[in-house]
């Protein structure tokens, strides 16, 4: 490679120490049929570009390692995700069995290859390699990184679109709705688009027929169509999914309810964490008095769930409805 231009020399340098590779001086200056102190004028030039990149965060250095008889680069690109970062994500995505198995098989590949080091790349496959055979997909298997991307293209353009939505205890019913798409959310599993259903009025145009939105999961949307027709959102009236998501549980659709329940134990930490909105407005030995924002009857599957620790104060009708499904079900125990 003698006569091989120095940016083009310093290039293919970097680009090694980005992959984790170890460059040898004397390998080098063989390579590129130029002297060792070239090499080093060379390493020095990265160095300079690494220093000016530090006042951004960038934590990269190149230095000499006597164990490997060369130069690495140590650090991190602050857009790049650490180690450890790629190791968390991978375990979060396993676990989530949101996608089929090739998609996902798809995402974690190019999230190696495109963030963790050469020389760590084989560790990190190792941690996840075993969880990887054994991952399970769920029973729908529908791939669904396409209809997110057209769901989410049409949210941000406010675009109209029509569906048919598969029936839970029907799968080969389905029903046509006309929706305002606002967001999509993932919960236990699965993907779900938040949406206000329409519906014409005697003049011909489309408004709601429900004042909260409805909850479809993506791998039961069948026949997804963009409309000739966008729907407009004010400033103040936009749709935020961050505030639904603290107040949803299940993904089960309906009107905002504010709660009061009792918690008996010693920490009530359980229960904060699963209802953002929650807050502990009285506290005595063992017991904790919290209120909460809820939508819809998902909230009522959750506090079942935790049996003898949770007592529903009110609404009065979520209390009945807590007792009358704790009737039922003692019933069939008997």
């Amino acid at each position: 490679m003698r006569g091989f231009p120095k940016n083009a020399r310093i290039l293919s340098m970097y680009v090694r120490f980005c992959e984790g590779r170890t460059v040898s001086k004397a390998a080098e200056a063989k390579r590129f049929g130029v002297d060792e102190r070239s090499i080093q004028r060379d390493i020095d030039d990265i160095r300079a570009f690494l220093d000016e990149r530090g006042a951004d965060g960038d934590t990269r250095a190149i230095v000499y390692d006597r164990t490997k008889k060369g130069f690495v680069m140590t650090g991190a690109e602050p857009s790049m995700m650490t180690n450890s970062e790629i190791l968390a994500v991978s375990k979060i995505l396993l676990e989530s069995r949101a996608f089929t198995k090739r998609e996902l098989n798809a995402v974690l590949d190019k999230m190696l290859a495109g963030c963790v080091p050469l020389c760590n790349m084989k560790l990190v496959s190792d941690l996840i390699a075993n969880e990887k055979y054994h991952y399970v997909e769920l029973h729908h298997k529908e791939y669904i990184q396409d209809k997110l991307w057209t769901i989410g293209s049409d949210i941000h353009e406010h675009q109209l679109v029509s569906l048919r939505y598969a029936r839970a205890n029907a799968p080969r019913e389905s029903i046509k709705r006309i929706v305002e798409p606002v967001a999509i959310l993932f919960s236990e599993y699965y993907f779900y688009l938040n949406a206000f259903i329409v519906e014409k009025d005697r003049q011909g145009k489309y408004v709601h027929k429900y004042d909260y939105p409805a909850i479809f999961r993506i791998d039961r949307i069948k026949n997804y169509k963009r409309m000739d027709e966008k729907f407009k959102v004010s400033y103040a009236n936009r749709f935020e999914e961050g505030e639904f998501r603290k107040r949803i549980q299940f993904m089960f659709a309906g009107r905002l309810m504010k709660i009061q329940l009792k918690y008996y134990g010693d920490n009530p930490e359980a229960i904060l964490d699963r209802l953002p909105t929650a807050c502990v407005t009285e506290q005595y030995d063992h017991e904790y008095i919290i209120e909460a924002e809820a939508f819809g009857k998902g909230i009522l599957m959750w506090l079942l769930s935790q049996g003898s620790r949770v007592e529903v104060l009110r609404p009065v009708n979520l209390r009945e409805e807590m007792k009358d499904t704790i009737s039922r079900m003692l019933e069939r125990y008997l």
